[in-house]
């Protein structure tokens, strides 16, 4: 085939692109897509039609104002994107308020486009893994994308093989935002149980529910990680008080014990790419410390001390 020329309006799908070996194809990238570092040299295509920078309670009145209108929550440069005449375009059918939507990709692009349109929707770990072969066929290297899989699959077991030794799994309740609070779903229950936890709250391939602090009560979690979507670790410890606006928090186990995780869920949990690995062994580390040492504490993760 002709050399690809690839745009990527989800930072999951730039990663997978990366990782797949065609970096040096990509010719645009959305506002969020910052991995691998060289990739913040590239046109951006998409930009936010809220303001990003307030607080979580903010953010979310804002976007929720937004989809109450019917309008969208990003933009996308119509103009810029059929400048680069890309030969592929990867997006996202996953969620409204992650990244732009298909439906406004395929407007930008016009009707009369031939190119090759790539729209991910992974829910699970294993809907993760076919979205990456995806990418390989579409970008016509299927080899590629089964032998990054089959990479990360080994991975991922060996990980889940040494958690399934330990003689305690603790309740783990996942926080993916803080006001209000949500509880993770879609890949993320996977990951707690084969980390070695037992996922108190969302449901692998479903959206995330809110979390109600009667149910956060009933069960008294062991332990709580906190990685609101979209967030580094420091925006997370910043904003991580927010916590004690729920009656009581202090008095649950996790908190009154030293057992609250903060994590950068913008770099790892969030993501529906290859660093799902990674995801794994922050939350091994932090269920298990006696078993495995990854190197991430202070670096994607840390126990909160407030």
């Amino acid at each position: 085939m002709t050399a690809p020329r690839i745009v990527s309006l989800l930072p999951s799908a730039t990663e997978i692109v990366s990782a797949l070996g065609f970096a040096d194809a990509l010719v645009g990238r959305s506002h969020e897509c910052d991995f691998p570092p060289e990739v913040e040299d590239l046109p951006v295509l998409t930009s936010p039609l809220i303001d990003p920078a307030g607080s979580s309670r903010e953010i979310h009145s804002r976007v929720e104002a937004r989809l109450a209108e019917g309008v969208s929550v990003y933009r996308v440069d119509a103009d810029l994107l059929r400048s680069l005449s890309p030969t592929h375009v990867v997006t996202q059918v996953h969620c409204e308020v992650c990244a732009v939507s298909l439906a406004e990709v395929r407007e930008a692009l016009g009707p009369d486009s031939a190119l090759r349109l790539v729209a991910l929707g992974a829910s699970t770990v294993r809907e993760v893994l076919a979205d990456i072969e995806r990418v390989a066929a579409a970008l016509e290297a299927p080899r590629r994308g089964i032998s990054l899989t089959r990479g990360l699959s080994e991975r991922m077991s060996a990980i889940a093989s040494e958690a399934a030794r330990a003689p305690r799994r603790p309740r783990v309740a996942t926080i993916e935002w803080l006001a209000p609070p949500m509880a993770a779903g879609n890949w993320i229950p996977e990951l707690v149980e084969m980390a070695g936890g037992e996922n108190l709250f969302g449901q692998a391939g479903r959206h995330s529910p809110w979390l109600e602090r009667d149910a956060l009560f009933r069960a008294d979690p062991d332990v709580i990680v906190v990685f609101p979507c979209g967030f580094s670790l420091a925006r997370t410890e910043a904003e991580a008080e927010l916590l004690y606006e729920i009656p009581g928090f202090e008095d649950l186990d996790a908190a009154a014990n030293g057992s609250v995780f903060l994590c950068d869920g913008n770099q790892f949990f969030n993501r529906p790419g290859p660093r799902l690995v990674e995801t794994l062994e922050i939350l091994a580390g932090i269920l298990h410390p006696d078993r495995f040492s990854f190197g991430w504490e202070g670096i994607a993760w840390r126990r909160w001390a407030r």
